[in-house]
């Protein structure tokens, strides 16, 4: 089986431990596992639970506790309706090998993560890219999904807050999608790993898994909760979809690992303590890059509404993978190009890391992009 390489992850691989400022991090400032015991008032001595356990392969689908409180992040959902996974990455992956197969017919957003468009294509789907322009907001165009839309479409693909650009679409964008999908019986797929970053209230959007029979939300700690080392996601479908997708989970999973479900448990338990926290840094920093933004005459974006990236589109006559690797040679600060999400011309910030980073690392590349022009 043939795929293309993984743009993003090749790129962070390469870079990511070679920079002073890294604002190509996705995930809002990652937690230490004391912090993470502190914010949740867990900071009292938990190794006598730690070392009850053992270690064995766990809860097959993941433990009820940890499913019961990921269903609270939805409408109607039970733990019946959650099935964990390595990863936000080890569920998308384990949804597109579950129900596409070869000579299906695959609708994708684009900009978005890679998985979503180079897995279907992997497995013999065709694949019809939906564009997000700017000029839009980087939001779905309806009339251009209706049209891309067919009887032979099996699945569309959407990611909601939008990775890269923080679009976000709202209650009513997403059930005139599901209006679309529905009249030809086709899943959608929705990654909602950035879900709980809005700029707005709560933080926390409509889910795609509680508007349709048919709708597969995927999700992860790594993002929103600030803690990627657990390497834990989940799946929220109905039971009949996880039945079907439980079948080729075997193959690949088995389980999670015990102390990974533990401490995700011991965190969304307390979600509402790290939503604060997290939402701060977030609303704030955005804050600090829109200020920067306007203050850069060759530096433009579309603000984002959710999320903790932008794509920065940049006036200077170099390819963006040159253009990073040349701000990173001379000012220690890393981006991602758009060429490694088929957005050439285009600079992916992540702007939700340590406030000072985010800070010092934009003052750093004014200093730089003053001598360019």
């Amino acid at each position: 089986m043939h795929i293309e390489p993984f743009g993003i992850e090749m790129w962070m691989n390469e870079f990511e431990d070679h920079c002073k400022y890294n604002l190509a991090e996705t995930c809002v400032k990652s937690m230490t596992l004391g912090e993470l015991l502190d914010i949740t008032g867990k900071n009292i001595d938990i190794s006598n639970e730690i070392k009850a356990m053992k270690l064995t392969y766990g809860d097959i689908k993941g433990s009820e506790k940890l499913r019961a409180l990921i269903a609270e992040l939805y409408l109607n959902k039970s733990s019946k309706d959650v099935l964990i996974a390595h990863g936000a990455i080890g569920a998308n992956s384990l949804v597109y090998n579950s129900l596409v197969s070869t000579g299906d017919e695959v609708v994708s957003v684009l900009p978005t993560y890679q998985q979503h468009y180079s897995i279907p294509k992997s497995l013999g789907a065709n694949v019809a890219i939906l564009r997000l322009m700017p000029e839009n907001n980087f939001l779905p165009d309806i009339t251009k999904l209706k049209q891309l839309v067919t009887s032979r479409t099996k699945l569309i693909a959407l990611n909601n807050p939008n990775n890269p650009t923080g679009s976000l679409m709202d209650e009513n964008m997403l059930s005139r999608i599901v209006e679309i999908a529905q009249s030809f019986g086709a899943y959608i797929i929705c990654d909602e790993v950035y879900r709980g970053t809005n700029q707005k209230g709560n933080g926390y959007g409509p889910s795609i898994a509680d508007l349709y029979a048919k709708g597969i939300s995927t999700g992860s700690m790594s993002k929103t909760y600030s803690l990627a080392g657990l390497r834990l996601g989940w799946i929220t479908a109905s039971p009949q979809i996880l039945e079907q997708i439980c079948i080729h989970r075997d193959y690949n999973t088995i389980s999670v690992g015990m102390l990974d479900d533990y401490f995700a448990s011991i965190a969304l338990e307390h979600r509402d303590k790290i939503a604060l926290r997290n939402l701060k840094i977030t609303r704030n920093n955005l804050q600090i890059l829109d200020n920067w933004v306007k203050n850069e005459n060759y530096i433009s974006y579309v603000k984002p509404s959710a999320g903790t990236t932008a794509l920065l589109k940049y006036e200077y006559d170099i390819p963006s993978r040159d253009f990073c690797i040349q701000i990173l040679e001379n000012t220690g600060v890393l981006f991602a190009p758009g060429s490694a999400m088929d957005m050439e011309g285009w600079l992916r910030i992540g702007y939700a890391n340590d406030p000072s980073v985010l800070s010092d690392g934009l003052q750093t590349l004014s200093k730089y992009l003053k001598t360019l022009k």
